[in-house]
């Protein structure tokens, strides 16, 4: 299939890219480039499946009408993704998760793609006790970036119910992995990580003792790919996560051996934490067989070697 990724020189974006071309479909790809890089592409610049790299903006309807004209399906990473900028700046965010899923969704209305909408596992409520969060969970956005989430899920299943277009929605857990930023709001493992290796203090926001479900950045390609192109995804929300969580406290202590460069600061945003993120996979792997393979040890192994790697080598690490 021709397939149309937004976001394509993101963290996950460009892991999606590989595993297109990998499975023998043609990836157009494009990104603004406000917060991927140009050079996470580098690998796949003269793969004969890549139909190239176009720089360019969700929300430019003109462009998402001619990206869409192009392709079979779409798998619709592009967004806004710090919390943090959704509550200080929530139009910003509005406008890229909200305003540029609808370009593209119309575009995809036009020539009939397939249609995948990356949401996130912050759009659901509290979750006390044990048990994993399935998609009938409850929804309670926290943020304006959770909100904008919700309403782009919402706006893509209607395209479903009320033009028949194939749309499928995906809510993967915390995902960490090589090239993710480890600056500013990059993800926690990468910043830990970065910290570690630079002999600088880890920090942790409130008392450590929140959890998140850690997904590798290739399961969760594959997952996403699987959702992008099996018939029995379509007009589904599904999860994606390893079903064990990890407290914060835990993964610091994981990641940097001596104790005494952990320290606890006072939480940016507590009013959109969620204490406890443990997802429960069991319908995305009844639908598509699929299940992640990459353990958090092995995972956290991978990203602290390619990290040092880069570092060695004087690659700069966003």
């Amino acid at each position: 299939m021709r397939i149309l990724v937004t976001g394509a020189a993101g963290f996950i974006g460009r892991w999606v890219v590989g595993e297109l071309l990998a499975r023998g479909h043609t990836v157009k790809a494009v990104d603004n480039l406000v917060a991927g890089e140009r050079a996470n592409l580098a690998e796949f610049a003269e793969h004969p499946g890549l139909l190239g790299f176009e720089e360019g903006d969700i929300r430019d309807a003109a462009a998402c009408g001619r990206w869409t004209s192009e392709v079979d399906a779409v798998a619709h990473l592009a967004a806004s993704i710090s919390v943090q900028d959704s509550i200080d700046d929530p139009a910003t965010t509005f406008e890229n998760d909200v305003v540029g899923t609808f370009h593209l969704l119309e575009g995809a209305r036009a020539t009939r793609a397939r249609f995948l909408f990356m949401s996130t596992c912050m759009v659901y409520d509290r979750a006390p006790g044990s048990a994993g969060i399935t998609e009938a969970h409850p929804t309670k956005p926290a943020s304006p970036y959770a909100a904008a989430k919700l309403a782009g899920e919402a706006l893509s299943l209607s395209y479903g119910s009320a033009y028949g277009l194939p749309v499928s929605v995906v809510r993967p857990f915390n995902t960490y992995g090589p090239f993710q930023r480890s600056v500013g709001e990059g993800g926690v493992v990468a910043i830990f990580t970065r910290r570690s290796l630079l002999d600088e203090p880890l920090r942790i926001y409130g008392d450590g003792t929140q959890t998140r479900d850690l997904l590798y950045v290739e399961d969760c390609a594959r997952f996403v790919c699987d959702a992008l192109l099996a018939d029995v995804a379509i007009g589904r929300i599904l999860n994606a996560g390893t079903g064990n969580d990890v407290s914060i406290n835990a993964l610091a202590a994981a990641i940097e051996p001596d104790p005494g460069r952990i320290r606890h600061v006072e939480h940016i945003h507590p009013q959109s934490e969620i204490a406890v993120l443990r997802s429960d996979s069991r319908l995305a792997s009844e639908l598509l067989g699929w299940q992640p393979r990459v353990s958090l040890a092995d995972g956290l192994a991978r990203v602290r070697g390619w990290m040092a790697g880069r570092l060695e080598a004087g690659i700069p690490v966003a």
